[in-house]
């Protein structure tokens, strides 16, 4: 319905101010299904979307599905082996490509539909794909534009390389894989577990003697160019210069000093393999070494390795080449090691540092101007701590790789040129167009030659699909045309997305904007905190902890969460852990919850700083108070009926301004991007101040009226409609499906019932709007004990006097008390010199200390016209309950002062069980006539 009506829209609503607010979804995968990290995202984004639409700003909030080419191209991979016992080679890049458009049109709107359960208010008719024709047509041009300022070239160099997918990829989609010493891992393709954690000790021979090297990786040893030490190490002072002989192959390999190498690391002496380490490629390009690739793309060792290693997967390779070092009698030991292993995230292969011919973005001078726009003031980012972070990683950034190896995705728009008269065919020439007709166009001026002398073919390669990501802001709204949206939303209002996304996304998005468009992307950048288990682990499919954002909403049973952990891809020693870990955590399933309580619960984390811990049971308690909103309004229903105002009590009054320190703290917290802030205060408010104190005094009230003319029953019935349905539009932004359903009930009785209308396209509260109700409900403010109008008395005995006389300085500031009196009997031994006050009067405050000591507190009233004072919540609630019941904590330190040195031991336990002995008749009674 809300879709229908057209309120997500921001044509719906009319702004003479022309305010607008826009932002985009961080694109999710079209392969994937939400998890709790997505809903969070989404329980922030449509807080603040429906917060501004409320407040009146044109809001445009667009969806985006991102085609996510490695993780869609190996879902698809399987389907087809699966179904039809194919690989994608069998069917040829179009047929493969027609198979992926037709899952992608079967599966991928299942994202939407998982968006809408969560309530996003999302303008749907904008909805973007990252292969879309319009979003492509961007990404060609951002690509032409690029090489055209010079800032993609071609290179070859090291990168993180899947042979199981045989491609490139990113340094988002690698992971750490931490080892504490020896460990069996399950590599893809291999059927036995491969060994890693170990660090292999072999020697070079030299002239005279051997030099012994340490490795975690001896299948490389044949794409060794030299050894390398460090240049202080005294252990090898005399070899610097010198040359050893490889044990296989015969080469003599040079010893050079270096400061990258670590003196403590193995033997203090490493092998160079410059095709296959970062490290030892930065050390070839220091002392000029030639580089060797002894293992391909597809995981097999190259024929560089001899015949006896042509053809060997690589982990075989490793223990064929341990078993010729013992042969040789070469080998020294393996030992434990403690390393951190590259293991892609998609596939989990083992990540192999190839050397390839690719396409890279040079990102110094823009990383440059993204540093400036936060240091200048001009990009906000929320919490203002990952500045740091962001100028740190920024200031040491390497160029991009943007070239992968699929099928799946944007072919980049660079063709090789072949020309007839060619000398050097290993020498690439390359030009790019967004045509094949432009670049053909631009090769006969760059090589000057006739276009029938050219031939063309494009590059098979496709683009990162971070790269597509970044351009999001603007091609989401028609960029490279002219469109109004890109003229009305762009620059983007605000960026909310999880802080491990500030550098492969955000950064990207900034920089590649500003390049591209001449402007910002957005103003500011809000990063949340991510999601955890209970337990504060990450969330991993391996320890069965992921909690899928539906299963919360609609339950699930415990039978079903066990499935879904075995049509998975775990291996089976990790399916019998999660499965576990799932029967722990939750032995019954996951109880229905509902999309507003998972809303609520995962907004009332604290977003900014350390982690989220979220459990289920924390969603469930904001279930109950889900509930307790449905009782409320279901016993307003009954009670309700509106009619002519009479004089408010103090009750009314009371209640009335709570409501506006709620408006005032919910306005504080939307503000300055604290919504944990905002829950607490809502939730607060309904229950406590709303329930159980206004709900409690009226009922009686309620109880007793008999008719419509009842003006006192009339009065509560107003207040009570006031109050909820205020708090219902303050609540809309997080629970929009219960809100609107209450509101709709609410409103016949309101007088302004219309079917078209809808809570979310109300206006938001604000404090600014309360001020004339408050005038009406306070002539004046009542001000309960105002600064230097609290006296206290204590009735006593004359030791306990003594006492109290020796430390009345300090309870006068502790307690914050301008008089203290003392009244006990008269007792001329052990009276103190200062007489006794006089009794207290009638209708004090009184809190019991033990048997021989009162305390005694005056409530002395004055009145504040309204007009000086707007906070009516400070004045009544406020400085009445708070001050009084602080002011009474010096109960448990007279006590402990008072008796005897005995007793000081047991009233340290009992002293809190004071606080509810007051006589709260004498404190109800003058409230009364307040």
């Amino acid at each position: 319905w809300w879709e229908k009506e057209g309120f997500f829209t921001p044509e719906y609503h009319i702004n003479p101010e022309g305010r607008t607010f826009s932002l985009c979804i961080p694109p999710p995968n079209v392969t994937g299904t939400l998890h709790l990290g997505h809903a969070l995202t989404v329980a922030i984004q449509d807080s603040l979307a429906r917060w501004r639409r409320m407040l009146g700003c044109k809001v445009l909030w667009v969806p985006g599905c991102d085609h996510a080419g490695i993780a869609t191209q190996s879902v698809v991979e399987r389907r087809l082996l699966r179904e039809h016992g194919k690989h994608r080679q069998d069917y040829g890049r179009e047929e493969f490509l027609r198979e992926v458009w037709k899952w992608k049109n079967e599966k991928g709107d299942e994202i939407y539909h998982q968006l809408r359960k969560l309530g996003a208010s999302l303008d749907w008719s904008r909805a973007c794909f990252t292969m879309d024709e319009g979003f492509s047509r961007a990404v060609t041009e951002a690509f032409v534009r690029l090489c055209d300022s010079g800032l993609i070239y071609r290179s070859e160099a090291l990168v993180n390389w899947s042979c199981a997918l045989g491609s490139a990829i990113s340094d988002v989609e690698v992971e750490m894989k931490q080892l504490t010493g020896r460990t069996l891992l399950s590599v893809p393709g291999y059927e036995k577990r491969i060994e890693f954690g170990t660090m292999v000790t072999f020697a070079y021979p030299l002239e005279e003697g051997e030099v012994s090297v340490s490795t975690t990786r001896p299948e490389t040893i044949l794409g060794d160019v030299a050894i390398a030490v460090h240049p202080e190490d005294p252990r090898y002072k005399d070899l610097h210069g010198r040359a050893c002989r490889h044990p296989f192959t015969e080469r003599l390999l040079p010893i050079i000093a270096d400061a990258l190498v670590d003196k403590e690391l193995g033997t203090g002496a490493v092998k160079v393999t410059p095709a296959h380490d970062h490290t030892d490629f930065l050390l070839s390009q220091r002392h000029s070494l030639p580089h060797l690739t002894v293992i391909g793309g597809d995981g097999h060792m190259t024929s560089l390795c001899g015949q006896w290693l042509e053809g060997v997967r690589r982990f075989d390779a490793r223990e064929r080449v341990m078993e010729a070092l013992m042969e040789k009698k070469m080998f020294r030991g393996r030992r434990d090691h403690p390393m951190s292993l590259p293991v892609c995230s998609r596939s989990g292969d083992v990540i192999e540092p190839l050397l390839r011919k690719q396409w890279f973005v040079r990102c110094g001078e823009m990383a440059g101007k993204a540093i400036q726009a936060v240091d200048d003031g001009e990009l906000e980012i929320i919490p203002s701590f990952y500045t740091k972070t962001w100028r740190n990683w920024l200031s040491n950034i390497s160029d991009w790789c943007i070239s992968r190896q699929l099928w799946w995705g944007h072919q980049i728009p660079a063709y090789r040129v072949s020309l007839p008269n060619s000398k050097n065919n290993q020498e690439e020439l390359w030009t790019w167009g967004r045509t094949e007709e432009e670049a053909r166009q631009r090769a006969v001026t760059k090589f000057k030659t006739l276009p029938s002398d050219i031939t063309l073919s494009q590059d098979t390669d496709v683009l990162d699909t971070w790269f597509s990501s970044g351009l999001f802001p603007f091609a989401m709204l028609g960029w490279p045309r002219k469109t109004p949206d890109l003229a009305q939303f762009y620059p983007n209002t605000i960026l909310e997305t999880g802080s491990d996304l500030i550098f492969f996304w955000v950064a990207r998005m900034v920089m590649l904007g500003t390049e591209l468009t001449g402007q910002l992307p957005f103003k500011q950048v809000l990063l949340h905190s991510l999601v955890r288990d209970k337990h504060g682990r990450k969330m991993s499919k391996s320890l069965g902890n992921v909690i899928d954002p539906l299963d919360v909403i609609s339950g699930v049973s415990l039978e079903r969460l066990q499935e879904k952990v075995k049509e998975g891809n775990l291996d089976p020693r990790e399916t019998t852990v999660a499965m576990e870990a799932q029967r722990k955590d939750f032995p019954k399933g996951i109880p229905e919850c509902g999309a507003d309580a998972m809303r609520f619960a995962l907004c009332s984390h604290k977003i900014h700083g350390e982690d989220i811990n979220l459990s289920v049971s924390q969603v469930l308690s904001c279930r109950h108070f889900c509930n307790k909103m449905w009782q409320t309004v279901k016993l307003f229903l009954i009670i309700l009926s509106l009619r002519q105002i009479s004089p408010l009590s103090s009750i009314d009054r009371w209640i009335c301004s709570q409501l506006y320190s709620t408006v005032l703290q919910c306005e504080r917290g939307f503000e300055n991007y604290e919504l944990h802030s905002v829950t607490s205060t809502l939730q607060s408010f309904w229950v406590h101040s709303l329930c159980d104190v206004y709900l409690e005094c009226v009922k009686p009230v309620l109880a007793a009226g008999n008719g419509a003319e009842d003006g006192e029953v009339q009065r509560a019935r107003q207040i009570l409609f006031h109050c909820v349905s205020v708090s219902l539009a303050l609540l809309s932004p997080f629970m929009p499906y219960l809100t609107e359903e209450l509101w709709q009930r609410l409103q016949p009785h309101g007088g302004t019932a219309d079917p078209s209308t809808s809570l979310c396209v109300q206006g938001y509260p604000q404090s600014s709007q309360l001020i004339d109700l408050l005038a009406y409900c306070f002539q004046y403010l009542i001000c309960i004990n105002p600064p230097g109008c609290v006296i206290v008395w204590v009735v006593c005995t004359p030791t306990q006097a003594k006492t109290l006389l020796r430390f009345a300085p300090a309870v006068n500031t502790l307690a914050r008390i301008s008089n203290l009196h003392l009244h006990y009997p008269d007792d001329s031994e052990n009276s103190p010199h200062v007489p006794s006050a006089p009794r207290p009067p009638k209708g004090c405050a009184v809190g019991v200390v033990n048997h021989s000591c009162q305390l005694h507190l005056d409530v002395q009233v004055v009145k504040i016209p309204v007009q000086r004072c707007y906070h009516a919540d400070a004045c009544l609630h406020k400085l009445f309950w708070l001050s009084l019941l602080f002011r009474l904590r010096v109960i448990s330190w007279i006590n402990r002062r008072t008796q005897s040195p005995n007793a000081e031991r047991r009233s340290s336990v009992r002293c809190s069980s004071y606080m509810p002995k007051l006589e709260h008749r004498n404190i109800k009674r003058r409230f009364q006539s307040v």
